[in-house]
């Protein structure tokens, strides 16, 4: 795990070279692989890296453990709450509905639009830093489709996507990662008691074990590969017609 490490701190500066720009940053939720992209940010770029924390709806307790990742990295941060700019936007799109308004198509659409105003505010703060974004998105959520598009899957780099769940919860102890955000149940934090695996219907465990080539129960196997079907869109360019 060392070695992945190294290589992906020294991966992570030359695609900021490339790019030539000057550094990178990262939102951080209070995850473990937002935690693990803020570590190796820190350490690829000691004075030109930023974690940034976006509350926007959010459960208190994920503020005071993205703090405690930023703590634990020393990395600069800065803070930007989104809650009021969701309401007004959310609300004024559901004002255009009016009777026609469907809650439970709601629920997913607000959760979604959290996760855009978050790109949209990373993109802007990288813009005055001549920063690249870093994603969190792991091999699990990048196979399955587990993140919204143009969301938390718009970003310019994705270091931690050729690693399972459990590969990223090693690089993260590895890396001095706090303990309370090790052992927390992944959560994207959309909505009050959601976690990931509930919402898959399916655990890390199985997709990782799953990835690795390892016999699993048919059921999450079907689960699995169900979603990462339905999900092809998400890892493609916009869809183009060919030339007629």
């Amino acid at each position: 795990m060392e070695k992945a490490i190294d290589n992906t701190i020294s991966w992570l500066r030359e695609k900021a070279n490339e790019a030539h720009v000057d550094g990178l940053l990262v939102g951080v939720s209070g995850g473990i692989d937002s935690a693990t992209v803020t570590h190796l940010i820190k350490r690829a770029f000691p004075e030109n890296s930023l974690g940034v924390i976006m509350p926007c709806k959010s459960n208190p307790q994920d503020k005071k453990d993205a703090k405690a990742v930023i703590d634990s990295a020393g990395i600069d941060f800065i803070e930007v709450d989104l809650t009021e700019t969701h309401q007004v936007l959310f609300n004024q799109v559901k004002k255009q509905f009016g009777e026609n308004w469907d809650e439970t198509r709601a629920k997913l659409g607000d959760g979604n639009l959290r996760a855009r105003l978050r790109m949209s505010t990373l993109y802007t703060v990288a813009s005055q830093k001549n920063y690249l974004v870093v994603g969190t998105d792991n091999a699990d959520e990048w196979y399955t489709g587990y993140f919204t598009k143009f969301g938390d899957g718009g970003v310019d780099l994705v270091p931690l996507v050729n690693f399972t769940k459990g590969q990223v919860g090693q690089m993260a102890k590895e890396l001095g990662v706090p303990e309370s955000i090790l052992n927390k149940k992944p959560s994207a934090g959309l909505w009050e008691g959601q976690t990931d695996e509930n919402e898959m219907g399916t655990t890390y465990n199985m997709i990782d074990a799953y990835l690795e080539g390892k016999e699993i129960p048919e059921k999450d196997k079907k689960i699995i590969e169900e979603m990462h079907a339905r999900t092809e869109h998400k890892r493609s360019l916009a869809a183009a017609p060919p030339k007629f």
